[in-house]
């Protein structure tokens, strides 16, 4: 068996359905007897929706979720600012929003299209000790009934959260702290200023409270803070929801559908990989859900692992492709846990400093909304399609101002002639070569040779994009570039390719 997927997390079903639409056979196996009935992660990126639409699910997601295109900003005064999704991403992803969809129902719809693609999950299974060997990893797996399974997979994907047992017995360290107030969710029913289809954000003098737009109208989830229960003297209720800052959203809540409050950490395993085995997802990386940025990240992950476990399996690349997942990936979660970590501490800190912050932060919302290139950064950041991978070992040469790992530029159908954007390519999965004037024999030669498609686009009079005719681009089966050079520079392919064979 190739792969061993420990955790049925998003992370851990991203992963299985990237590999069995690959042809790879694994097994994924989770603790649980059924899935998780409680949903925190709710946003999807727009990024996220791009590997979706890689995978064939895009708009099956889209169609189940309650995409929003714009947020708005609250103080005490009222509204002090919006920012339109639909303007500031336009041109930069086919999804120029993000998607609001309860992680509980997420779930089920990947667990649906794992099983279509031919996959089940074993449920009531769990992973009880592994040992790595030369040339696969030896794990022992107890089933419900306490049965001991011995099973020899080639690799072992670890996403089975933040208390991983993974991690611990491979004595990974997973350095970092714990914030000391609670995080609280809350599906509500109401009315108000902050029911309107978007994302709304209330910044007070004692904390912070979101609302996020649910598919059935008049309601919302909620997340903010709550005092810890060593200061309440119980556990966290409704009623402990602080109601002055309910009242910046000039929200009406008729009816609390259900509550839950739970502690967040901050912290970054200090590796995501010990030889055959890897860290994804919870069991890699926590922080503060602020930004609605970790289910993404995990889902990431899984697709950076997941094209790397497919080539080497398939034995279309050499297993040193294996070793730039860490690089690429721990490099993010470190800079995403340092970010959100800072972001929290203005926005729910007590501090006299942060209590300046939120009262100041509203009127920043407000310049920087009229400001275009402010809101396109932001939509860059909270979509993650300002991810780059320029530090890896297989990102290599630029072009103006277009980068080896970089994610590739979306064009639009409209930009091209011809039928189709440039993502269309991406369904395959594969490595493939774009270019935006036709290749030369040379280029085209050494791409037959080595089973590498090429895409030829033209682009249209007045199109605007940093992609150029005179230059050729190779891009890695995650829409991410792993060359980008001269386009009869047939020399810097042939030394790209050969240290990935």
């Amino acid at each position: 068996m190739p792969v061993l997927i420990v955790g049925a997390g998003p992370t851990g079903l991203v992963l299985a359905l990237w590999l069995t639409k690959a042809g790879v056979p694994v097994r994924i196996v989770d603790k649980n007897a059924t899935p998780a009935l409680e949903s925190r992660a709710l946003a999807i990126a727009a990024r996220t929706l791009e590997y979706y639409d890689q995978l064939g699910i895009a708009a099956r997601v889209i169609a189940a979720g309650a995409p929003f295109h714009g947020a708005n900003v609250w103080n005490e005064r009222g509204r002090a600012a919006h920012v339109s999704f639909g303007d500031i991403g336009g041109g930069i992803s086919p999804y120029p929003f993000a998607l609001v969809y309860p992680q509980n129902e997420h779930e089920r719809l990947l667990v649906d299209e794992l099983e279509r693609a031919g996959t089940r999950i074993e449920r009531s299974v769990e992973c009880i000790g592994l040992a790595q060997g030369a040339r696969g990893v030896d794990v022992t797996l107890r089933h419900a009934d306490g049965t001991l399974e011995s099973v020899e997979p080639d690799y072992v994907a670890a996403c089975d959260g933040a208390h991983s047992p993974i991690r611990t017995e491979l004595g990974i360290g997973f350095e970092g702290g714990t914030y000391e107030r609670l995080f609280y969710v809350a599906d509500i029913a109401g009315s108000g200023g902050a029911i309107n289809g978007e994302v709304n954000v209330g910044l007070g003098s004692n904390d912070f409270i979101a609302a996020f737009p649910m598919k059935e109208a008049g309601h919302a989830r909620l997340v903010g803070t709550v005092e810890p229960t060593s200061t309440l003297g119980h556990e966290p209720t409704w009623d402990d929801v602080d109601r002055a800052t309910l009242a910046l959203l000039d929200l009406k809540v008729d009816r609390v559908a259900w509550f839950a409050s739970y502690r967040v950490h901050h912290r970054v395993a200090a590796a995501f990989r010990d030889r055959r085995v890897f860290l994804l997802g919870d069991a890699a990386h926590v922080h503060s859900p602020l930004g609605g940025q970790g289910m993404n990240t995990g889902i990431a992950d899984a697709v950076d692992l997941g094209w790397r476990l497919a080539d080497v399996i398939h034995e279309r690349s050499h297993e040193r492709v294996l070793a730039s997942y860490e690089t690429e990936r721990i490099a993010f979660a470190r800079r995403l846990v340092e970010t959100t970590d800072r972001a929290f501490a203005v926005i729910a800190s007590p501090e006299d400093g942060a209590r300046t912050a939120r009262a100041i932060l509203p009127r920043l919302a407000a310049f920087a909304s009229r400001l275009r290139p402010i809101r396109r950064q932001l939509f860059r950041a909270i979509s993650q399609t300002a991810v780059n991978y320029r530090m890896s070992a297989i990102s290599t040469g630029e072009f103006l101002s277009v980068h080896g790992g970089d994610r590739l530029p979306w064009l639009a159908a409209d930009d091209l002639d011809g039928p189709g954007d440039n993502y269309a390519p991406l369904a395959a999965r594969r490595w493939h070569l774009q270019a935006y004037a036709p290749v030369t024999p040379d280029v085209r030669a050494f791409c037959d040779g080595h089973g590498v498609p090429v895409h030829e686009f033209r682009l249209r009079r007045g199109t605007r994009t940093p992609l150029s005719p005179a230059a050729i681009y190779l891009v890695r089966p995650d829409g991410y570039l792993g060359l980008v050079a001269e386009r009869n520079a047939v020399d810097r392919l042939e030394e790209y390719w050969r240290p990935l064979l």
